[in-house]
């Protein structure tokens, strides 16, 4: 299928009653009163796991969104797999979605993300003012206050988390960089610096494609889709995406750069504070300047991998309310 194909396809809504039952979203209408849509996206049976805990972090701690409407988003084949997480989702009034992804976009990582992203936009304009895409290794720890965009404000981010494949604002950009700001068409003058949170480097504007809250008439996680398909149908870029494993994970989140600043102004778009999207035990997955030990006055924190190996003694490391460090261990720490 043609990715223009994909990006135009109705969507297949599901959502499962407790007792593993089907029921559509006929069944269960949209309120339309409500101003957020949280959404994201689950490709494996792990993940669905994650997203099972981000619904209940926001069913929990998000204050007066915590009855918004979440979206979480599956391949097809996915569908089915897993009824008790999927019934557990549904329970909370959590929708499930099938999204798909062009073939030939599969080899490049993230993929499906990203088209998903897209849909879920679509779906959600018209029926709230915001759009709150996060990875599913988000947990929600308070009120989200900064989500709800002032008038004219049509984005909201957090700068990538280290620079793994950024370009530096004090260079000129390397050959990767320049092919994309070539082909998405990206002004030098539209590309305005920021800080990495986990090693303090300077680097050319560069979103963390983990949190992005959005309006959705923007169309920018619409783009961000076309832009992903410019990137990776590009010759010059795919051999080097297939020399070099870093820019094969991250061209899927070069290609926000180019939805980003093609569509807004920098006067139309803020950076949320280092509350949002904290990476607790960063700096023991990867080399960071900093440390990520405390969830004191956290309000969305992220996790990554981490809990696959975890230190045993984590929740007594971990820093922060001790009712909100039991919440998370009696999750995580299974």
């Amino acid at each position: 299928m043609r990715p223009t194909g994909i990006l135009l396809s109705t969507l297949l809504l599901v959502s499962y009653a407790g007792n593993g039952s089907a029921q559509s979203e006929r069944e269960q209408p949209m309120k339309q009163n409500q101003s957020i849509i949280f959404g994201t996206f689950a490709e494996t049976g792990e993940q669905l796991r994650h997203a099972l805990f981000l619904v209940e972090s926001v069913r929990t701690f998000a204050g007066k969104y915590k009855d918004a409407p979440i979206w979480v988003c599956i391949p097809p084949h996915l569908l089915g797999k897993n009824r008790q997480l999927e019934g557990s989702i549904t329970a909370l009034k959590a929708t499930i979605k099938t999204s798909e992804a062009p073939e030939e976009a599969l080899r490049f990582y993230f993929a499906r993300k990203v088209y998903a992203a897209g849909k879920a936009e679509a779906e959600a304009e018209g029926n709230a003012d915001i759009l709150v895409w996060m990875d599913e290794d988000t947990i929600v720890l308070s009120e989200p206050k900064d989500f709800k965009l002032k008038d004219g404000i049509g984005f909201a981010y957090r700068p990538v988390m280290h620079n793994r494949s950024g370009s530096l604002y004090s260079e000129p950009p390397g050959s990767f960089w320049s092919r994309i700001y070539e082909i998405l068409s990206v002004d030098d003058n539209l590309l305005f610096p920021m800080v990495t949170p986990a090693d303090r480097q300077t680097i050319r504007a560069y979103f963390n494609a983990g949190l992005l809250v959005v309006r959705p008439e923007r169309r920018i996680l619409r783009r961000w889709g076309e832009d992903f398909t410019t990137l990776y149908t590009d010759s010059i870029l795919a051999d080097m995406c297939d020399n070099d494993i870093e820019k094969k994970i991250f061209i899927h989140q070069t290609a926000l750069v180019g939805a980003v600043l093609n569509n807004l102004s920098k006067e139309e778009m803020i950076e949320l504070s280092d509350r949002y999207n904290y990476p607790i035990f960063f700096h023991q997955q990867y080399e960071a300047e900093k440390e990520f030990g405390s969830i004191e006055d956290i309000i969305t924190l992220r996790y990554d991998v981490y809990f696959r190996n975890p230190d045993p003694e984590w929740d007594k490391k971990l820093k922060g309310p001790p009712r909100i460090v039991k919440w998370l261990q009696e999750r995580l720490g299974k």
